[in-house]
C-alpha cells in the first residue's frame, strides 16, 4: 500500500534535501525549501507517486535552476 500524499511529498523533499546538504549545493535553505516544495508538488498532481523518483527529479531540476541563476 502506498503512503498517504501528504507523507509522499514530505519524504521526498526530504530525501532530496538530504542529499542537497551532503553535497553543499543546498543554497539558500528558504529559497531550496519553496524550490522543492513546488517541484515535488507539481510532479505529484501529474501523478508521480515513486518516491524516490521524485527526490531525484527535483534534486535534478534544483541543481539545473541554480546552475542557472548562477551564470
Amino acid at each position: 500500500m502506498s503512503e498517504p500524499i501528504p507523507w509522499l511529498i514530505e519524504h521526498s523533499i526530504q530525501i532530496a534535501w538530504n542529499y542537497l546538504e551532503r553535497t553543499g549545493e543546498l543554497g539558500n535553505a528558504t529559497e531550496a525549501s519553496r524550490f522543492l516544495l513546488k517541484a515535488v508538488d507539481e510532479m505529484v498532481l501529474k501523478g508521480e507517486r515513486r518516491k524516490i523518483m521524485l527526490a531525484n527529479r527535483a534534486i535534478e531540476a534544483y541543481q539545473r535552476y541554480r546552475q542557472a541563476v548562477a551564470a
